[in-house]
C-alpha cells in the first residue's frame, strides 16, 4: 500500500523490546500522533494489536506472512483513509466529553469517528482477544467489517455499504453473504444455493438453514486463530494460523478454477492456469503485447468485408462467460444467436464487420456466441467451448489451444457409373434362366454364410471358454491388437516400470487418453498371471482400485491397458531416495519413470497420508467382502498403491491375486509377495491364506505410512539390537514408553500439533498393531480395519506382535 489508514489491526508476533505497549487508551492518556510509532494497543493475550498509521506487525516467520483485519476507512465505502489527509498534525484522541475522533489540521476537522460514542468520559479504547476493536459499549470494529471476517464475527449480509465484505482493492464484493461479483458482474455463488452464517472458534464455516451445514473445517481446536478474508484476487479464504509455525495455512476458498474469476486478466487476455495457485495471462494467436500487462492488439488488421480474413478455433476458451457461464449478464460485446450448425453460425460472424470472433458449444444445443469485443477471455474444459478468432489470413502464428478430438469424417465419395442399357430382343425364357439362376445362387450363397457363421461361432465360444473370456462383463475392457499398442506406444520406448511380471511403458491412445501399457514377458510364464489380471480387474469398479480399459492377446503377446495414475507409487513420496531400502529393489513400479524418481517428491503431510491409508483399506475390503467371489491380493505394498494427482490412492498390480470361493481358503504351491509384508502363516507354517494374509501386509504398509520408513530397512539398521523386529519398536514406543512422537516421519512432525493429528496418529498405531498379530484369527478383518480407521468402532488396546523371522533361500 502506498498510503496506509490510521489504524489497522494486525494479526500480532511478540513486539519488539522497544514498542510502548498500551492495554487500553482513554482520555487520560496523551493524544495519539503519527510521531509515536512505537505506541501499540495490545490484546490480553497478545496475537492481536493496533497501531498508528505507519506502525508494521509481521504474522509468522518473515514480514510477508502479515495479515491486515480492519483499517479505519470512509463511511461510504471501504477505502482507508488517505495518508495525504492524515498528515503530521493529525491526531487520535478522546476529549472530556468520551468523544474519540482522529481530526487533522488546524482546526482539527474530524476526518474519522466511530458511528456512535460514548455520553461519559469514563468509556476507553480496548482490544479484545477475539480481534475487536470497541470503544466503550457502543461501538465495535465487528460491526463494520472491511475484507476479513473473524471467528464469531456477523458476516454481513447485504444493505447498507459498510456492511458489504469487499477486497482490499475495491474490485470485487461479497453480496448478501452468497455469491461474489466483479462490479455487477457474479462470478461465483456459495455450493448448494445457500448462504455464510458464521465462522466458529473451532474453525468450521457454516452455512444457513437448519442446524447450519458445514462447508469448511480446519479441524483444529477453539485456540487457533483464523480468518474468512475476500483476497484482492477476488477468491474467498479462509485462512488457519498454525501455532508453531506461525505460518498461514489456506483451509478452504470458494473458487477453484481461478481463471473463472471476472476481472483477472486484462481485456483480449486469454486466463491459463498455472498449477494450483496462479495463472497466466496470454495474447490469443494473430495478437501482440500493446503493453506489459496492457490489453493485446492485433498484429494485423483486416478490412472486415470477410474476403481477406480467417478463423482460427481454440479449443476450451471462452470469453465473458465466467465461472457460472451465464449469458444474461454478459453486456453489450456478446450476443446469443441460434444457428442451425457452425457453419451457419461462422457466416453469421462474418457478415457483421465488428465481429472479432465467435464461440460454438458442441452439445446439441446449437449455443453459438457473437462477440464484438474480447473481455474475461479463459481456457478450462468445462466450457465444453470452442472459440473461432478472427485473423488476417496472412497470419501465421502458431496455436497452444487445441486439444478436441477432430471430427470424424463420415461421408466418403463414391463414383457410380450406369451399365449400358440392354438390348430390347430377351425372349422370356432367358429372363426366367436368369433369374432362377441368381435365387439359387443366393440361396446357396445364405446356406454356406449361415454355416460358415455357425462354425466359427462354435470356434470362438470353445477359444473364450478357453482363455476366459466368458466370465469378462457385457461392456467391459476393449481388446486391442498388437499393431494400436505398438504405435500408441511409440514402439514401445517409453519404459515407465519394470518388474517380475512384466515391463510397463506409457502410451496415448487415438481419443487423447493417457495409459500404462503392461506387457508379460513371456507367454508361458505369464499365461496364469495375465488371464487373472483380466478376469479380476474387469469386473472391479472401485474408486480405489486401478481401472483397465483393455488387453491384448494377439499370439504370444499378452498385454493389459491401464488407466495412467500420473504421480506414480506410493513409496517415492513415503522413503528418502524415491523409495529406499534393499525391499524396493527390483520391485515393479508401475505408471512411473526413471526420470520422475530422480526429481524431489512432495512432502506428504498427515491428512494426506491418513486419506491414503482410508483409501487402500477400503479397496481391500472391497475385494474382500463385496465381490462375488473372494479375492486376494497377495502383494500389498507401497510400490503396488499408485497416487492420482489429488493423491487418492488406487491399488494396482493383481499379478499374484488368487479368486476363490468365500468358504474355501486358499492353498499356495508356493510362497507369494514381497519379503518385509508376507504373513507369519506364509513363512513359517505354510498354512492354508484366507484374507488375514492382506490383512498383516496392509497393517505393515500403515506403519510405514505413519513412519516414512521401510520396515526391511528397518530390521537391516538394527541388526544385533533387541528392535530389530519393526512392529514390536513400534509397539514399545507407543505403549511401553509412552513416545508416540518417536515413530512419527520426521519430516512432518513441526505440522504435528494438535489434539485432532495425536487421535489420528493413535488410532492407525493401533490398527496397524491389531493387524499385524501373528495369529490370523485375532486380526480383524479388512471391512474392520476400515471402520477403525474412520474411528466409528471403538479400538481396545492391542496384543504385542510376536517376532517371527524370514530365512533367506
Amino acid at each position: 500500500m502506498a498510503s496506509l489508514p490510521f489504524l489497522c489491526l494486525i494479526l500480532l508476533v511478540p513486539l519488539l523490546a522497544a514498542a510502548q505497549r498500551m492495554p487500553s487508551f482513554s482520555a487520560n492518556d496523551t493524544a495519539w500522533r503519527p510521531a509515536d510509532s512505537n505506541r501499540t494497543l495490545v490484546s490480553p493475550q497478545g496475537d492481536f494489536a493496533a497501531g498508528y498509521r505507519f506502525a508494521v506487525w509481521v504474522v509468522g516467520a518473515n514480514s510477508t506472512d502479515r495479515a491486515v483485519i480492519w483499517y479505519a476507512h470512509k463511511s461510504a465505502d471501504s477505502s482507508p483513509i488517505d495518508a495525504v489527509v492524515a498528515d503530521g498534525t493529525s491526531a487520535l484522541a478522546v476529549d472530556a466529553s468520551g468523544r474519540l475522533a482522529w481530526t487533522a489540521g488546524g482546526n482539527n476537522t474530524a476526518i474519522w469517528s466511530p458511528a456512535m460514542n460514548s455520553s461519559t468520559g469514563t468509556a476507553v479504547l480496548q482490544l479484545n482477544d477475539s480481534g475487536s476493536l470497541v470503544y466503550g459499549a457502543a461501538w465495535s470494529s465487528f460491526s463494520e467489517p472491511i475484507n476479513t471476517l473473524m471467528a464469531g464475527q456477523a458476516i454481513p449480509g447485504g444493505g447498507s455499504a459498510n456492511r458489504t465484505l469487499q477486497s482490499a482493492n475495491g474490485r470485487y464484493t461479497l453480496v448478501k453473504s452468497a455469491t461474489l461479483q466483479y462490479g455487477n458482474l457474479m462470478y461465483a455463488n456459495i455450493s448448494g444455493g445457500g448462504s455464510l452464517l458464521n465462522l466458529t472458534n473451532d474453525g468450521k464455516l457454516l452455512l444457513s438453514g437448519g442446524n447450519g451445514q458445514l462447508i469448511a473445517s480446519d479441524q483444529g481446536t477453539s485456540k487457533r486463530v483464523r480468518r474468512l478474508t475476500l483476497d484482492d484476487d477476488g477468491n474467498l479464504r479462509l485462512y488457519s494460523l498454525l501455532p508453531k509455525t506461525r505460518r498461514w495455512n489456506v483451509v478452504w476458498q470458494l473458487v477453484q478454477e481461478l481463471c473463472t474469476i471476472r476481472g483477472t486478466c486484462n481485456a483480449s487476455r486469454i486466463c491459463v492456469p498455472v498449477g494450483a495457485d496462479s495463472v497466466s495471462c496470454v495474447c490469443p494467436p494473430g495478437y501482440r503485447n500493446a503493453t506489459a500487462d496492457g490489453p493485446c492488439a492485433p498484429k494485423q488488421n483486416y478490412t472486415g468485408r470477410g474476403n481477406d480474413d480467417k478463423f482460427v478455433r481454440m479449443d476450451f476458451i471462452s470469453f465473458s462467460g465466467g465461472a457460472l457461464n451465464t449469458l444474461s449478464d454478459s453486456g453489450p460485446w456478446m450476443k446469443k444467436q441460434t444457428p442451425q450448425n457452425l457453419a451457419e453460425c461462422e457466416r453469421i460472424c462474418r457478415q457483421d464487420a465488428g465481429c472479432v470472433a465467435f464461440g460454438y458449444k458442441f452439445g446439441g444445443d446449437r449455443t453459438c456466441l457473437q462477440y464484438n469485443r474480447l473481455v474475461d477471455g479463459y481456457w478450462s474444459p468445462a466450457t465444453e467451448m470452442s472459440t473461432y478468432l478472427r485473423v488476417v489470413s496472412s497470419d501465421n502464428d502458431s496455436n497452444p489451444f487445441t486439444g478436441m478430438t477432430d471430427m470424424i469424417q463420415t461421408v466418403c465419395p463414391v463414383r457410380l457409373a450406369l451399365p449400358v442399357p440392354p438390348k430390347q430382343a430377351k425372349t422370356t425364357i432367358r429372363n426366367v434362366a436368369i433369374i432362377t439362376a441368381l435365387f439359387a445362387v443366393e440361396l446357396l450363397a445364405g446356406v454356406l454364410s449361415f454355416w460358415a457363421f455357425l462354425r466359427k461361432y462354435s470356434q470362438y465360444r470353445e477359444m473364450a471358454r478357453t482363455l476366459g473370456l466368458e466370465y469378462l462383463p457385457a461392456g467391459g475392457p476393449r481388446r486391442f491388437s498388437h499393431a494400436e499398442l505398438k504405435a500408441a506406444t511409440k514402439d514401445f520406448s517409453d519404459v515407465v516400470g519394470r518388474g517380475a511380471y512384466g515391463t510397463v511403458y506409457r502410451g496415448e491412445l487415438p481419443d487423447r487418453r493417457a495409459v500404462a501399457v503392461k506387457q508379460l514377458h513371456s507367454v508361458g510364464g505369464g499365461e496364469a498371471e495375465f488371464w487373472a489380471e483380466v478376469t479380476i480387474i474387469a469386473r472391479m469398479h472401485h474408486l480405489n482400485l486401478v481401472r483397465m480399459w483393455g488387453f491384448c492377446a494377439d499370439r504370444d503377446q499378452r498385454m493389459l491397458v491401464y488407466e495412467y495414475v500420473p504421480n506414480g507409487s506410493l513409496d517415492k513420496y513415503l522413503f528418502a531416495g524415491g523409495g529406499g531400502g534393499a525391499a524396493a529393489a527390483g520391485e515393479e513400479n508401475d505408471n512411473s519413470s526413471s526420470s520422475e524418481q530422480q526429481q524431489q517428491q512432495p512432502l506428504l503431510d498427515l491428512h494426506t497420508r491418513y486419506r491414503i491409508a482410508l483409501g487402500v483399506a477400503r479397496a481391500i475390503a472391497y475385494l474382500h467382502e463385496e465381490c462375488l467371489e473372494w479375492v486376494l491380493h497377495c502383494d500389498i505394498k507401497p510400490e503396488n498403491i499408485l497416487l492420482e494427482d489429488d493423491f487418492c490412492p488406487k491399488v494396482s498390480d493383481f499379478g499374484l491375486s488368487k479368486l476363490t470361493s468365500k468358504r474355501d481358503k486358499v492353498t499356495m504351491s508356493r510362497i507369494r509377495g514381497t519379503r518385509g509384508y508376507m504373513a507369519p502363516e506364509w513363512v513359517i507354517h505354510r498354512e492354508p491364506i484366507t484374507a488375514k494374509a492382506d490383512v498383516y501386509s496392509f497393517g505393515m504398509v500403515l506403519l510405514e505410512i505413519v513412519s516414512g520408513r521401510r520396515n526391511y530397512g528397518f530390521r537391516q539398521e538394527s541388526v544385533g539390537s533387541e528392535d530389530w523386529y519393526f512392529p514390536k519398536w513400534a509397539y514399545e514406543k507407543v505403549y511401553v514408553e509412552r513416545r508416540i512422537d518417536d515413530i512419527i516421519d520426521p519430516r512432518i512432525a513441526a505440522s504435528y500439533d494438535d489434539a485432532a493429528s495425536v487421535a489420528t496418529v493413535e488410532r492407525m498405531v493401533k490398527t496397524a498393531m491389531w493387524c499385524l498379530q501373528d495369529r490370523a484369527e485375532m486380526r480383524p478383518s479388512m471391512g474392520k480395519v476400515a471402520k477403525m480407521l474412520e474411528g466409528s468402532v471403538e479400538i481396545t488396546d492391542p496384543v504385542k506382535p510376536t517376532i517371527f523371522c524370514v530365512q533367506d533361500d
